[in-house]
Formats: C-alpha cells, structure tokens, sequence
C-alpha cells in the first residue's frame, strides 16, 4: 500500500497510524478517533442538529470506520474518507429517523438482557492472565478515546461493578436511560472489540 506522495503531513501521519491500526495496535485505533472525534463531531451536529444523535453518531461512525479499515485505500487521506462514512451514516441515520438498534445480536441475550462484555471467559493459566491485564488496559485506553457519558457508564458498569440503580443514582439519571444508554455504549464498543479479535485470529 503506497502512500500518496501529494498528503500533507497530517495526512502521512493518518497513513502511519492506518498502517499500525491495521497491523493490530490499539494504540493507533485510539489515537485516529482523538484526532478526528471533535471534528466530525461537529459536522454531525449539523447535519441532524441534536446533540445526543451527533454524540452516538459520531461514535459509531468510528466503530464503522475502523470495521471498514481494511477497504482504505491512501488514493485519498483517511480524513477524507472518515469524513464520508461520517458523512453516509448521517444519510442513512435522517432517512430512519431513528437507529435500528432492534436487530443488535452479540451483546444481548433472547430475553434482551446484557451479556457480560469480556475479554476472555474462560480459566487462565499464568501466561493468559498476563494477556488479558494487557488487553484490559487497552480496553482502558479505548474507553478513554470516547465520549464522556460512554465513558462514564462503561466504567462505572464493567470497571467499578456498580448495578444499574447505583449508576441512576450516582449520575441522577433516570434508571430507563441509564440501561438505554448502556446498550448503545456497549454496542459500540463491542463494534470495535470484535475488530480486534478478529485481528488476534
């Protein structure tokens, strides 16, 4: 994959941290969604002009993007084409009027109740156990690229343990939006972690 000679240097940067995404570097993932997630952010908000749909929308334009990273091609510079997957999920988004998260299969179970979202369920020897700290920590660093009420829910879930009458009470949110929230946060991540499992086959 040659890199075109005419890219700025933003846009050799990008290239580079394509190169280390696709090679498996969480690091990389992390550090293209802190680059560009204030301005596409931006762009979305005014496209559907309401601040929650931009904030999940612009999170998922990334689990999209990075789903896709395989099909960049440096013709153009990533930022281009993040820009149109932005860009063709704010279409796609106005046309529905709403997102289908209905037809979500993975994190939840038949009777919609959460699955835990885990690195590895099963007994560790020594050496897995040092992966999985490894993978956590990534998972951390991930999690610290999104937005903060994404943030801050994963966290609170999955790292504090908290239930989700602690978390309503801890955010003075309505316990309804506490668990809707968290389906799209884990949605998303689950997006980008099956990314990276599919990397480690």
């Amino acid at each position: 994959m040659e890199i075109n000679s005419n890219f700025t240097e933003n846009a050799k940067n990008d290239f580079h941290l394509v190169v280390k995404a696709r090679g498996g570097s969480q690091r990389a993932y992390a550090d293209l969604m802190q680059r560009y997630k204030d301005s596409i952010y931006f762009m979305v908000l005014k496209m559907v002009n309401n601040k929650e749909d931009a904030m999940d929308l612009t999170v998922e334009t990334f689990a999209k993007a990075f789903e896709k990273l395989e099909k960049y091609q440096p013709e153009y510079a990533f930022s281009t084409w993040l820009f149109r997957v932005a860009t063709n999920n704010c279409i796609d988004f106005i046309r529905k009027k709403k997102l289908n998260t209905t037809s979500i299969h993975g994190l939840t179970d038949e009777d919609g109740e959460e699955k835990q979202l885990q690195i590895k369920a099963d007994v560790l020897n020594p050496e897995e156990t040092s992966i999985k700290k490894q993978q956590t920590e990534e998972l951390r660093l991930l999690i610290q690229s999104l937005p903060a009420r994404y943030r801050n829910l994963i966290t609170l879930r999955y790292f504090d343990e908290l239930s989700y009458e602690e978390i309503a009470q801890q955010l003075d949110l309505p316990l309804g939006t506490v668990k809707a929230q968290l389906f799209r946060a884990r949605y998303l991540l689950g997006n980008i972690m099956n990314r990276f499992d599919r990397d480690d086959i």
